[in-house]
Parts: C-alpha cells; structure tokens; sequence
C-alpha cells in the first residue's frame, strides 16, 4: 500500500509532537529563520515564490520523531508541504518517482 505509511513507523507522542511545535513557533520568530524564507525558494520543488507564502516544513515530521532544529527545517510551498505530509523526503520523491 504505497499510501498508507502508517504501516511503517510508531507514531511520535503527543507530548512530542506538541513540544516541537513550540519550538517551532519560536524559531519561525528568528532571524535566520526570516532569512532563510526570504530567498523565496521552496527546499523540494526548487520554485520561487513570495517568502510568505513559504511555511516551515520539518524534513523528517515531528509525528515520525523528528525534531525543530535548523538542520531539520526547511522552506516549503504550500503544495510541496500539502503533497509531502509526513513522509521522509524519500518515501516522497519514490512516490513521485512512480
């Protein structure tokens, strides 16, 4: 079942996931953060678009235990963001790829 990857991993706690959020809402009030979104270019399709219209996509999901750092945060459009949810970038572009 190439759309069900619930299958394949535990998700996160709650406590996890809330947690990380929080930590997200903070690093999206930073200034690197800012930066990085100014460049207009969204990390997986290689688009551009206006630097609010880019959300913080977490590159592994918080729900598969990921965490908010700079090294696991990326821009991403909204369609990117909406197509991606919460899978690896590989899991993602093998199903593209299909």
């Amino acid at each position: 079942m190439a759309g069900d990857d619930s299958l394949f991993f535990i998700p996160a706690s709650d406590e996890h996931v809330a947690r990380e959020k929080a930590k997200a809402r903070e690093l999206k009030r930073s200034q690197w953060w800012k930066r990085k979104r100014a460049r207009g270019v969204c990390h997986y399709c290689g688009g551009s678009f206006p630097a609010k219209e880019l959300t913080m996509d977490h590159v592994v999901p918080l729900i598969r235990g990921g965490e908010t750092t700079k090294g696991n945060v990326v821009p991403c459009c909204p369609d990117c963001n909406a197509a991606k949810k919460h899978q690896l970038p590989l899991e993602w572009q093998g199903l593209l790829d299909d």
